[in-house]
């Protein structure tokens, strides 16, 4: 094959020719993952002949629109530089251009192309084509706009539409962190005990964790993803691993909560039986969640209080039936397919257990747009209405949450967490499949954890139809995560630049870098962030080019600093001073050893039971690491001062991680000027196990491990009381 038009075609995809691992090294990205990551695209790359062709038709798809299908600008630029293209015998006629701004003003003018800043020529089918730049006379307020462009006399009667979105110039920075450094808890919503949830926590537990840290002085409540997973296959529970991002993982709803109940016998008579109690006792009290047992246990309930909702309310078109009916048209196409994709999933799952996402579905139904999937629709209208149903009452209970937050006057507020993308099955790609490349998946290369390379299992959205969608999936999935948070954390922001794609049946190292319109994504998350009041926290963690940590900072973006990883180059600790001030820290996250299980070195020995070191002498390289910095954390300590009384720096006198160490710890990274400091409980409860171990699935019992209190003790526990004391003298 040609090499230098088979690489002219990667490159104009945006696939990198290379990239660096967290080491240094080079890799040369193979031929053969630049046809796995085309193919993924959807481009025909079987001979020379076809990737010419692609290159071409691709070249030529741009020179034939009048307009890009979106402009992303920031409010500082004056004026707005508009791309248009046309075939120069045409740039002699009169055209108009029009804006409508989101807010309903309308501006026009007519323009002759000949007369425009000619930027480049082009050839489509022997004809010469014309690049121009035409200048509108005002930036509008920022905000989502619609420009268009028609010819008005002569030639052929072009014309074109464009999204054109102002962004402001910075993300939205809370009052409360301009002049103070807070701190908070980390928590996983599913690990809450109470004596009173169904087996998981849920948002009854977080309303109560709001009041908890409010007491207690904490600014923030940081918590997993709450995106919706997979309601007929509850055990596959990863929330980093979601059938949707615009909708919310029912299985949090607190049951008791929803109004329905109170009003319904039926319901009430069958959570009283002895037997369902006993059954609740049971999953309440097991070490981990079992998801199958708590939906086993909801569901039949929630079946009831739909049932009881449509009798007594929709059939009589009540206030709630108003309230639900104002959700479902808020909630538009995207809720009435996300309905439709449970009720989907229900059907067949009914017919054969093993089912699971749309692509195990009967051909006819993996098209969102085929006729059996509108039959369906028109003939299980009532199943599609509880799926929608679930989700509004999900949704009025975060809201409630979010509220609490503001109302308790948290200088943050509920902190959320944003997966970089969804599962390939779910309902996002079954309604945008041309959006995903299906055939790939996102990971990450090799790195000191993760000696092997990541494959997180997800398909990357594709550049270009992006771009094409006008970032309309990008603009919802920000808007539905922002509503209620005070804060949005970005799993993996450098997604906005770049991902790591591997190929179909290829290892992780053997991916490559796609490149994504970066500035664009910038602006509209800056967008979104004014308009929600939302703090944006970009995940920065392994090998980051300086120029997106350098972009993020100057969009008012808060990087991710993590006591594991900030260190000096010859290993040492950073010592506060020399952390960022705009930055949350902490000392972990899910990903990686609590600290207890780090300081024993009991990560090492389950990677190890688990065969994840690929050598031993790696194996043995980490062992030997760890011990070192034992002792570094320690000299850390003690040159700040920080020691605990009676722990000196010879690790050896020191081996379990004890509360006053955990203490000492935080008081470090509180030392910091970076504004918000995590902790997570399962460090300040000592645990040893980690709530994920990369790399497994079935061998760990990942997202499943609860918190050893019950939330009515948990935050009166003397540890968490004397841990809030330090961060309260140190951050106030």
């Amino acid at each position: 094959m040609n090499e230098n038009v088979f690489d002219q075609l990667a490159e104009f995809c945006g696939i990198g020719p290379e990239y660096h691992d967290i080491w240094g090294r080079t890799h040369q990205v193979s031929e053969k993952t630049k046809l796995g990551l085309l193919r993924g695209m959807g481009l025909p790359v079987d001979d020379e002949a076809s990737v010419r062709s692609a290159l071409v038709e691709k070249k030529a798809f741009l020179w034939r629109r009048l307009l890009d299908p979106v402009l992303v600008v920031r409010e500082t630029e004056s004026p707005v530089r508009v791309t248009v293209r046309l075939p120069e015998t045409d740039t002699g006629n009169g055209f108009e251009w029009s804006l409508r701004e989101e807010g309903g003003d309308y501006h026009s003018d007519t323009f002759l192309p000949k007369e425009l800043e000619v930027k480049h020529r082009g050839e489509v089918e022997g004809e010469t084509h014309v690049q121009c730049i035409l200048s509108l006379p005002m930036t509008p307020s920022p905000g989502y706009h619609q420009l268009e462009i028609r010819q008005v006399e002569g030639g052929r009667g072009l014309s074109g539409v464009m999204r054109l979105i102002v962004a402001p110039s910075t993300c939205y920075i809370p009052y409360g962190l301009k002049e103070r450094r807070v701190w908070g808890p980390a928590v996983q919503l599913y690990s809450l005990r109470s004596i009173r949830n169904w087996g998981i926590g849920d948002l009854t537990d977080l309303k109560t964790l709001v009041s908890c840290c409010a007491d207690m002085g904490a600014g923030i409540l940081g918590v997993n993803p709450l995106h919706a997973l997979f309601s007929e296959d509850p055990g596959y529970a990863s929330p980093y691993s979601p059938s949707s991002r615009l909708f919310i993982n029912h299985l949090y709803l607190d049951v008791e909560a929803i109004a329905d109940f109170s009003e319904c016998d039926e319901a009430r008579d069958m959570v009283k039986n002895p037997e369902f109690q006993a059954r609740l006792v049971s999953i309440r009290e097991g070490e981990f969640v079992d998801y199958t047992e708590v939906t086993a246990a909801k569901r039949p309930v929630l079946e009831i209080l739909y049932r009881h909702f449509r009798t007594h309310h929709l059939e009589h078109k009540d206030e709630r039936c108003r309230a639900f009916r104002s959700f479902q048209d808020q909630g538009g196409e995207e809720l009435h397919s996300y309905g439709l994709f449970e009720a989907l999933q229900e059907y067949f799952h009914q017919e054969a257990p093993g089912v699971r996402g749309w692509p195990a579905w009967p051909e006819t139904y993996r098209n969102p747009k085929s006729r059996a999937v509108a039959e369906f629709a028109s003939t299980h209208q009532g199943r599609v209405e509880f799926f929608q149903y679930l989700q509004w009452q999900t949704d009025l209970q975060l809201g409630a949450v979010g509220r609490q937050s503001m109302e308790l006057d948290l200088k943050v507020g509920l902190y959320e967490d944003l997966a970089v993308s969804v599962d390939s099955a779910g309902a996002e790609t079954w309604v945008h499949q041309d959006l995903y490349a299906l055939g790939v998946r996102i990971g990450a290369p090799p790195d000191d954890f993760n000696l092997n390379g990541q494959d997180w299992g997800l398909p990357p959205l594709i550049p270009d139809r992006l771009v094409e969608a006008a970032y309309a999936p990008f603009i919802a999935t920000l808007s539905a995560n922002m509503r209620y948070a005070g804060a949005l954390r970005i799993d993996h922001v450098m997604g906005l630049m770049r991902l790591f794609w591997v190929p179909q049946e290829s290892k992780p190292s053997e991916g490559a870098y796609v490149h994504y319109p970066f500035e664009d994504l910038l602006g509209i998350l800056a967008l979104e962030s004014q308009r929600n009041r939302c703090l944006v926290i970009g995940e920065d963690l392994g090998t980051v080019p300086d120029e997106v940590r350098n972009a993020l900072k100057s969009m008012g973006i808060l990087s991710y600093r993590l006591f594991y990883f900030e260190r000096e180059a010859d290993g040492k600790f950073k010592v506060p001073h020399d952390y960022p001030d705009q930055a949350l820290v902490a000392v972990s996250t899910h990903d990686l050893p609590t600290l207890s299980g780090y300081w024993r070195g009991r990560d090492l020995a389950v990677r190890t039971d688990l065969g994840l070191f690929p050598e031993d002498s790696l194996r043995e390289a980490q062992i030997v690491i760890r011990a070192q910095d034992r002792a570094r954390l320690l000299i850390a300590l003690e040159r700040q001062d920080m020691l605990p009384e009676g722990i000196g720096v010879d690790p050896a006198l020191a081996p379990e991680m004890t509360a006053e160490l955990v203490n000492a710890i935080h008081l470090y990274l509180a030392r910091t000027h970076s504004k918000i400091l995590m902790f997570q409980l399962e460090d300040v409860f000592g645990q040893l196990e980690q709530v994920n171990l990369p790399g497994t699935t079935e061998q760990y019992p990942n997202w499943r491990r609860k918190l050893p209190l019950d939330l009515e003790v948990l935050m009166e526990d003397p540890r968490i009381e004397s841990l809030a004391r330090v961060l309260r003298r140190e951050r106030g």
